[in-house]
């Protein structure tokens, strides 16, 4: 019985112990499992590390529009127009000496015209310009005969108005447009008078009261809003011979024809225009 007992509680304490070294001890290949995980990473990240960073799409920006001088246009201007009226000018049959001095009349008016830019931004275009000159000349030119004892004065030597129809040529750095013109040119002038030793007299005739001629200039435009501009214009105008025949029984100069040649008017101008669009 004792041996029994003895032998039973011998095989209980040999299955207890066989079962303590019989359980599997996880700790040590989790931590192998581990460390090779790490291991494997470790080069992922440096070469991560070492890659570029991602760059974003560039942004899109629409380039500024560059200003268009095509269209039709209406404006108005004010200046000054002079011409050189001097003795170097004047002439007459008795072989007198004159004497002038350049004057210079204010002049505003009105135009229109129309522009077509190339896209080389080059300009053409055509104007019509209408100027009423409401002043008079500064001076009178004043003829002493040949004796140099009698004068003559001839006054009212001033121009009405002028009307100019041209092309246009220019070139446009965006906003800003420099252009030159040309064409012809309608003055029509006042008619002249003349005294002698100071009492009135009279002509007789008076040739090329209203003159056509030509123009050339040329000007700085430019376009401060989208349908306005200003500008600044030089023009110059050519005119023919103009004669004048004093009335016979004059003194000394009757029957004298008073010749006044390049009778050229300089004109300087500011503007101001309204573009109605373009196509």
């Amino acid at each position: 019985m004792r041996r029994e007992r003895g032998s039973g509680r011998g095989r209980k304490a040999g299955s207890a112990k066989l079962i303590k070294l019989g359980r599997p001890d996880h700790r040590l290949g989790r931590f192998v499992a581990l460390a090779l995980a790490v291991c494997a990473g470790a080069p992922t990240a440096a070469m991560a590390a070492d890659l570029p960073a991602p760059s974003l799409p560039p942004i899109y920006k629409e380039p500024p529009a560059v200003y268009n001088w095509t269209g039709l246009y209406v404006g108005g201007n004010i200046g000054g127009a002079w011409s050189g009226l001097s003795g170097t000018n004047y002439s007459d049959t008795l072989g007198s000496s004159f004497n002038g001095a350049t004057n210079l009349q204010p002049l505003g008016g009105g135009q229109i015209g129309v522009n077509y830019q190339f896209s080389d931004r080059i300009v053409v275009g055509a104007e019509a310009m209408f100027d009423w000159l409401p002043g008079s000349q500064l001076s009178p030119v004043t003829a002493t005969d040949p004796t140099g004892t009698i004068s003559a004065d001839v006054t009212n030597l001033s121009e009405r108005w002028l009307a100019t129809a041209t092309g246009r040529l220019g070139y446009a750095w965006d906003r800003v447009l420099f252009y030159a013109k040309g064409g012809g040119a309608w003055v029509a002038a006042t008619t002249p008078a003349i005294s002698v030793g100071g009492a009135p007299a009279s002509f007789a005739s008076v040739g090329n009261t209203n003159s056509f001629g030509y123009t050339a200039g040329f000007g700085l435009e430019w376009a401060f809003l989208n349908n306005w501009s200003m500008r600044a214009e030089y023009d110059y105008i050519g005119l023919p011979d103009q004669s004048y025949t004093v009335a016979a029984g004059t003194p000394t100069f009757g029957g004298d024809v008073i010749t006044s040649s390049e009778r050229s008017l300089s004109i300087m101008t500011l503007a101001v225009n309204y573009k109605f669009g373009g196509w």
